[in-house]
């Protein structure tokens, strides 16, 4: 899931994916397979798939798990077929859903998809209804720097990397820049002595749609009901939600 970029929202998401992680295998697995049938296997001249990696090792995938699917993708192991298809819609308020699924049946995958959003208040859109309102960017987010960080060395890094742009918002930053760039700033990241809390090629919203309260808890809900389905990948959407709404569920959650 990923809507707007403050601390508070990266915070939430990565502790539902934390949650999730026991039950991410399959996910992963699809995503690693598609990732190498639809470029290079090697990983170093495969961003999407040196991603995918990345993510299956701090999920604790097995190695033997990775080595299949890589060998599914490159047809010297017969395995599922995967389909990657883009769905598009929109949940309460107007707020725009990309869908991304890697699925072996598109047509259940498809039926599931529609029910959460007519279930939940939404409904499908058509094809690039949604789309034209996100960009595809590389994200990478810092946050708690080190006293010892010189922040001017670390933007001018980042530029000399790639990025187009840097939001400085004292305790975090976040820099986007080009997909086939990304590896290079959180290379550069890691040469200050860094690790990013968040680094991956995404979707960024051109706009944002500000929602709250009621309408906040079902655009989530929709949003957070298509992003565990066992055929979606990713879901981002272009709501803008409060920090101090997703600190509240926090406290919630730990009363």
């Amino acid at each position: 899931m990923a809507g707007h970029s403050k601390w508070a929202n990266i915070k939430y998401r990565k502790e539902r994916q934390d949650k999730k992680r026991s039950s991410r295998f399959g996910k992963l697995i699809k995503e690693i397979t598609i990732q190498a049938r639809n470029g290079d296997p090697n990983p170093e001249n495969n961003p999407g798939l040196a991603q995918a990696l990345d993510r299956a090792k701090a999920a604790n995938l097995p190695k033997d798990n990775i080595e299949r699917a890589i060998k599914r993708a490159t047809g010297e192991l017969e395995g599922v077929t995967y389909e990657e298809i883009t769905y598009e819609g929109y949940a309460n308020d107007g707020v725009a859903v990309l869908v991304r699924s890697v699925t072996d049946n598109k047509n259940r995958a498809a039926a599931d998809i529609r029910h959460i959003f007519s279930k939940n208040g939404g409904s499908m859109a058509a094809v690039g209804s949604v789309a034209w309102l996100f960009d595809r960017k590389g994200i990478v987010v810092l946050a708690d720097l080190p006293d010892e960080v010189n922040r001017d060395e670390l933007e001018i890094a980042l530029i000399e990397a790639g990025a187009d742009d840097i939001d400085d918002q004292d305790s975090i930053i976040e820099a986007t820049c080009t997909p086939a760039d990304l590896p290079a700033l959180v290379q550069a990241v890691k040469d200050q002595g860094i690790t990013p809390i968040r680094a991956e090629a995404t979707m960024i919203p051109k706009s944002t749609v500000h929602v709250e309260g009621a309408a906040a808890n079902k655009v989530l809900k929709i949003v957070n009901m298509l992003d565990e389905h066992e055929d979606v990948q990713e879901v981002f959407a272009n709501f803008d939600i409060d920090d101090e709404y997703f600190e509240k569920l926090e406290a919630e959650g730990e009363s």
